[in-house]
């Protein structure tokens, strides 16, 4: 009789189930009814369990009146305010107070490494399968390979050292409670996982929302970008692989920018053109779940019954943005007032700076169920990347100005001409805080840099040493988030991330 398969790193089996389809769109089962050696025998299998990966994806995005784990990256930023009093792990890490006990970075910890748990389960067993079509089976395998390595670059940037876990676990295994491995090693094992999906036949656009290779080039960019600055520092010729990962996805000529902000927050746009990759959500079956926490507290303006103010831009950082701009006027990327939901004739005044990209315009006037996806990668990330790595290559060439000025043309701002290599710099890294804001990319950014923007002077600030607008100063420590308590508490073998 086989072992049933227990994965120790909490719990990381998740329910299998199709992701994509129709009636059983994103539908889990109860992962305690199989063991691995009797699911992994039929094809379809094969694809279930590859679809079981994504559902990690989702996990930080959950939350209301206690906030949400996809927050704590953006009030590590400096940029962003809450209204939600009871949402203390919010409150800990905008006050740079934060602590290893801090549910969202253990939401990320737990969700994050159930999905590498799920990755490694296909990756070992689909090649198994009898009778599936060999060009079939590697493109299930690009696919979690790629979802293995999202997962890896976001907890590795996020905390540091952590377990590098390739193989499933079980409950003899010495990597039952793992030891830590080096960001380097961790790294190398990203691009490993990213280089072996690029070449998996995978579609450049897939508009189902599974992994693409516009995914997978645009990952991979972004990837060698990180390694060209802190903590490894690798330097120009990673900027080199950036510029020309970047350039493919440029040169293919299958995604462009949208023509209009409101596209960012349509879901009639769902996996195409500027949207390379997502978080796929469905009304009525498992809808988006942000939209309570991104309008006002208390007035009155939504289908939604909860009304939290659990995140907001600081008037500081949106006063930052130069007049002209079009992201910064009324009802872009943020917005300032609404109508009341009894009497959609009435205004009203929000007294802050909410989040209208990332505002489900039916669901808060209308169902209160979400069809909105969230986006993970986007082509302006994309241009940003290109723009950013081939000028500390080869300086501000005129495809650099072209990458760059296309966004700036779609925000109603001049084009940048005739700046320096360090002037052209600073113009891109000013790009991505005003167009990548509240998509979780600020703080990665600031922590690859060491740099953080000063509102007030509209430059940028030595990351430690940095004082957020509203008084905290940033510290050595704040460079990564801690590793949660109850996972030092469960596993002897790992060590505390400094200043916690």
């Amino acid at each position: 009789m086989k072992t049933i398969k227990k994965y120790s790193l909490l719990a990381l089996i998740v329910g299998i189930s199709g992701l994509f389809g129709c009636s059983k769109f994103l539908n889990e089962t109860d992962p305690s009814n199989f063991t691995v050696g009797a699911y992994f025998t039929k094809p379809e299998q094969a694809r279930t369990s590859v679809n079981a990966i994504y559902a990690s994806l989702r996990d930080q995005m959950n939350g209301d009146f206690n906030g949400a784990a996809w927050t704590m990256t953006e009030f590590a930023t400096g940029q962003a305010a809450t209204d939600l009093g009871q949402a203390v792990n919010s409150y800990f890490i905008k006050d740079l107070k934060n602590t290893a006990e801090n549910s969202y970075g253990q939401t990320y910890w737990q969700s994050y490494y159930k999905g590498i748990g799920n990755a490694n389960l296909s990756i070992a067993n689909i090649p198994k399968i009898p009778g599936m079509d060999a060009a079939q089976v590697k493109q299930l395998l690009g696919e979690a390979y790629f979802l293995r390595a999202w997962y890896y670059f976001s907890l590795v940037q996020m905390f540091g050292n952590i377990p590098l876990i390739t193989e499933p676990i079980d409950l003899t295994s010495s990597q039952l409670k793992p030891k830590q491995a080096t960001p380097d090693d961790v790294y190398k094992q990203i691009v490993s996982d990213l280089t072996t999906a690029e070449a998996a036949g995978l579609p450049w656009v897939d508009a189902g929302g599974r992994v693409s290779l516009g995914a997978v080039k645009s990952l991979l960019a972004k990837v060698y970008l990180t390694m060209a600055g802190y903590p490894l520092k690798k330097g120009n010729d990673y900027y080199d692989l950036a510029a020309k990962k970047s350039a493919e996805v440029i040169d293919s000529k299958q995604f462009k920018l949208f023509d209009s902000y409101a596209d960012l927050h349509n879901p009639n746009k769902k996996n195409i053109e500027e949207n390379i990759f997502m978080i796929q959500y469905k009304t009525q079956v498992i809808p988006g779940s942000w939209q309570s926490l991104i309008i006002p507290y208390n007035k009155n303006i939504s289908a939604y019954s909860a009304e939290t103010g659990g995140i907001y831009a600081t008037a500081d950082f949106v006063k930052s943005y130069d007049p002209a701009d079009l992201r910064a006027k009324e009802g872009q990327f943020f917005f300032t007032k609404f109508t009341n939901q009894d009497d959609r004739k009435i205004e009203v005044n929000l007294g802050g700076y909410f989040l209208y990209k990332l505002f489900d315009v039916d669901a808060q006037t209308n169902t209160a169920n979400s069809d909105l996806n969230w986006s993970l990668i986007r082509y302006a990330d994309v241009l940003l990347v290109y723009a950013e790595a081939s000028n500390e290559v080869s300086g501000p060439t005129g495809k650099a100005y072209d990458a760059v000025n296309g966004i700036r043309t779609r925000a109603q701002l001049p084009n940048l001409a005739g700046l320096s290599k360090d002037q052209f710099r600073e113009a891109v890294w000013k790009e991505r805080w005003y167009e990548l804001c509240f998509e979780d990319v600020t703080w990665f950014d600031m922590a690859r840099l060491r740099k953080a923007f000063n509102v007030s002077t509209k430059q940028f600030d030595e990351y430690v040493g940095h004082k957020f607008s509203y008084g905290p100063v940033l510290t050595e420590r704040e460079l990564l988030f801690p590793i949660p308590s109850v996972e030092l508490q469960n596993n002897p073998n790992l060590i505390p991330t400094k200043g916690y």
